[in-house]
């Protein structure tokens, strides 16, 4: 009896601890999610509500008026977001293939020893933890058609009307995606960096032995294995490329005319400069399903091409 009672006060104590953790460990992480909540859940959704509606925030809560999915047919004939549109289409096929490409071939020749690897490393890394506003705004004077050093190195050599960059509606879209190459491959790198130190060198001595030489082994045994790698890459990178934002609002402000102007800045200015929100909730939607679309498809297709 008295056995009994000693164990049933044993299980007793012990959930009672395991209560105290769980209560615990609940209090350390209410505050974060009560934050997330807050801060982005509650937004996200009210974001949706506010997409079926015709509203300018100046008016209040009164001023909104529940108009159904007229925000999205409206869309289907606005010259501005198809040409959004296409400018997030283009500089996502432009910055994304240059970044892993870049971001591989810095990583592998860092990777090999070269000299002070450590600072080349820290010194390609720090961009990309710069502050972006700092970063397009050097850009931006690095660019200047008249003062600027890119364009008086191009005249040295002999190139007599060199880009107006920033200034041309041919170049500036280019401009902001070779500025945005720069700054990611630091990051990426890092990446790719701990994936070249996870493959064993043994594979590269067996290889060497029957023959391979540097470019076939690159290419059938760094690159496969490197491909979850790869698919992290290029999973965040276009994520990233289509949610540009900071960079064509410092540099262009969309201009000149439309041809910097991606969906984030179209979005942006349809809600704080013309003041209907609703209409861009449903650009910002849109946007979403196009990335949630893009991901699905290449969680589907990585099967085919992964190797873990």
């Amino acid at each position: 009896m008295g056995n009994s009672q000693h164990r049933k006060g044993g299980k007793q104590i012990r959930l009672s601890q395991k209560r105290m953790d769980t209560l615990a460990g609940w209090s350390f992480i209410l505050p974060s999610i009560l934050g997330f909540s807050t801060l982005t859940v509650i937004p996200i959704l009210l974001s949706l509500v506010i997409s079926f509606t015709s509203w300018n925030f100046l008016d209040g809560l009164g001023g909104m008026k529940f108009i159904g999915f007229d925000n999205f047919k409206q869309l289907i004939s606005d010259k501005w977001f198809k040409d959004s549109l296409t400018n997030n289409l283009l500089f996502v096929a432009g910055t994304v293939p240059a970044t892993i490409v870049l971001s591989l071939l810095t990583a592998i020749a860092i990777n090999k020893g070269v000299f002070l690897k450590a600072p080349i490393r820290l010194m390609i890394f720090m961009p990309y933890v710069s502050s972006i506003v700092a970063v397009s705004i050097v850009w931006g004077t690095l660019y200047n058609p008249s003062t600027g050093p890119i364009n008086s190195f191009l005249r040295s050599i002999g190139i007599a009307d060199p880009p107006g960059w920033l200034s041309a509606s041919s170049w500036a879209l280019p401009a902001i995606m070779i500025m945005t190459v720069w700054a990611n491959i630091g990051y990426n790198m890092i990446i790719y960096l701990a994936g070249l130190q996870g493959i064993s060198q043994d594979l590269y001595e067996a290889a060497k032995i029957d023959g391979a030489g540097p470019v076939t082994s690159f290419f059938n045994i760094t690159v496969p294995l490197l491909s979850p790698t790869t698919f992290f890459v290029l999973i965040t990178s276009i994520i990233h490329s289509f949610q540009v934002f900071i960079a064509v609002f410092v540099m262009t402000k969309g201009g000149p005319g439309s041809s910097t102007t991606v969906l984030t800045y179209y979005a942006y200015r349809t809600g704080f400069d013309f003041y209907k929100m609703g209409y861009s909730s449903a650009m910002a939607w849109i946007l979403f399903l196009i990335i949630f679309v893009i991901t699905y498809l290449q969680w589907q297709g990585q099967k085919r091409w992964v190797h873990y």
